[in-house]
């Protein structure tokens, strides 16, 4: 064979080469698929993982505040408020009044811990996992120094607070009564008074005064930071509701029955638990 010949073969088999290999990378590119179908693909991924993580988010959060409310409220002092004024007014009165004004202390509080969310994220849930550790450390330290009567100590001290606000209360009716020049401001209230029963006002004005500052405050407005805040509110809210109509419904019985310090330990294992989830958890 001449090398003319050699040269056509060897020209005819490089064309040969050339267009399998054009035919492979054809099937290749056809199979692979395209950077705008990954993303497509990522996009609707997301999409619809996102209802599932919401709904992940707020039965963590509706759990959370539910459970850290009945273990801060049980023996605490909004729970014998409600426990002391049921025995001596209507329950029903007694328990809305209580409700209301822990509902909107929950609201509240959530709406504070929310507003910190122009914060990073992390900073804000480390943080306020910080704060959980802590708040079950001191509640640790508390039910450990506590004595097992502590729970009718603190009934008793509620008894004689409203013993004593009744009393200024019928004291400053009586001077009403006695001729004595009543202000503007005075008439205004005793329309409301005509409205709202005095007794609810009374209950409502307590309740939110003694749950001011305390543990439980603290404790939703820290949920509020870094749980979601509409799980914290109906968790939150329906905590105190259960609580409050427990002392409404077995008044002193429950109140006496209660050990408060059992109560204690509960609640810092439970503040705890939580902040140790953080760990593992995480902030995303």
């Amino acid at each position: 064979m001449g090398s003319k010949h050699r040269l056509l073969l060897g020209a005819l088999a490089l064309l040969i080469a050339a267009a399998v290999c054009w035919a492979d990378e054809e099937k290749v590119a056809e199979i692979a698929p395209k950077e705008e179908d990954v993303a497509e693909n990522m996009e609707t991924s997301k999409t619809k993982a996102e209802p599932f993580v919401k709904r992940a988010g707020f039965v963590h959060a509706f759990v959370a505040s539910l459970s850290v409310i009945i273990v801060s409220e049980l023996g605490d002092k909004t729970f014998f408020i409600a426990a002391i004024m049921a025995m001596r007014h209507a329950r029903l009165t007694i328990l809305s009044g209580a409700v209301a004004a822990l509902a909107f202390m929950t609201v509240m509080s959530t709406m504070l811990g929310y507003a910190t969310t122009i914060i990073p994220r992390a900073y804000t849930y480390y943080g306020s996992s910080l704060l959980f550790a802590l708040f079950g450390l001191k509640m640790l330290k508390e039910a450990w120094s506590m004595a097992p009567d502590e729970g009718q100590e603190e009934l008793e001290e509620v008894s004689e607070d409203l013993k004593k606000k009744e009393s200024e209360l019928s004291s400053a009716k009586d001077l009403e009564g006695g001729g004595a020049v009543v202000e503007p401001s005075s008439l205004k209230w005793s329309r409301m008074l005509k409205v709202v029963s005095p007794v609810w006002i009374q209950t409502f004005t307590l309740t939110f005064l003694a749950e001011w500052g305390d543990r439980s405050q603290i404790a939703t407005i820290i949920l509020g930071a870094r749980e979601d805040p509409i799980g914290v509110t109906i968790g939150g809210t329906l905590g105190h509701m259960l609580c409050t109509g427990l002392a409404v419904i077995g008044g002193r019985l429950v109140a006496q029955k209660i050990s408060v310090r059992t109560v204690t330990f509960i609640g810092a294992i439970v503040f705890l638990l939580f902040a140790a989830s953080a760990l593992i958890i995480g902030p995303g």
